[in-house]
């Protein structure tokens, strides 16, 4: 069993200890068995264990040295060298990466990064049709949080757009070290059916942005910046109406091109 490696703060990574809660995390990738698997933030090896011990074709991410020289020095049987990526997650080209392969990807995300992990699985939507980890629970909540709950916010929107999401249990804070002052949860995400949301998605990204920026605006209000001068939200729109965190993925969608319109 891996032994523990003293983390550094600096990386907000906290080492998960509970050899239950790894196995649990680990039984969460479960769609497609035949893809490799990327593990982000890796840390000891916890949780990369028990991927290992499934079978999986396993590459891992780390940017710790510390943890990176643990984990090259043979500690965990079956992980091989050059699967030990020592590098920034967020830097990194994942096409290049996994060359062109599509892959699964999973991890105790560092804290202090977990929402830009999210971003950059959204950006490569296309390579990762399953996702699962343990976040931050106030994030994880977001992730999965449905309209008109006050948790919704840009990541819950633009990551339903293409995936269905699902927040599958809480993990205490007792069971890291050190331990983080909030409690963790673990979701997945399986990628949807959808090639074409409807829209311009480039432009919804900037809609969803925009409009949660000043959440406490209705979509009247919030709007008024993305249309050119002189041009008004229409009166007759229900949308106007409502506040950004009520709003669906399909009724984001009905905005989008209704802001479009406005400013053709």
């Amino acid at each position: 069993m891996p032994s523990p490696v003293k983390p550094k703060k600096a990386l907000g990574q906290h080492f998960l200890t509970d050899m239950s809660v790894a196995r649990r995390i680990a039984d969460t990738i479960s769609d497609c068995p035949d893809l490799p698997v990327v593990e982000v933030g890796p840390g000891t090896g916890v949780l990369t264990q028990f991927i290992l011990a499934d079978g999986r074709d396993l590459t891992v991410i780390e940017l710790d040295s510390e943890s990176v020289e643990y984990l090259r020095a043979g500690n965990l049987p079956g992980l091989l060298p050059e699967r030990i990526v020592e590098a920034d997650f967020l830097r990194l080209d994942l096409s290049e990466l996994m060359g062109g392969r599509k892959f699964c990807l999973t991890g105790n995300y560092p804290y202090n990064i977990s929402s830009q992990i999210f971003f950059k699985l959204l950006d490569n939507r296309d390579l990762i049709p399953e996702c699962t980890g343990m976040l931050q629970r106030e994030v994880a909540e977001r992730i999965c949080a449905g309209p008109g709950t006050k948790t919704r916010g840009i990541l819950s929107v633009l990551l339903q757009v293409w995936y269905d999401t699902e927040y599958l249990f809480t993990v205490s804070e007792n069971v890291f070290n050190p331990p983080p002052k909030v409690k963790s949860g673990v979701i997945r995400l399986r990628r949807n059916s959808v090639t074409d949301p409807g829209c311009d998605f480039a432009r919804m990204r900037t809609v969803v942005k925009t409009t949660f920026g000043q959440r406490r605006k209705t979509i009247r209000n919030s709007a008024k910046s993305l249309l050119p001068p002189g041009v008004v939200f229409p009166a007759d729109s229900p949308l106007g109406a409502m506040r950004p965190e009520q709003l669906s993925v399909e009724q984001f969608v009905q905005l989008t091109n209704l802001i479009s319109d406005l400013r053709s």
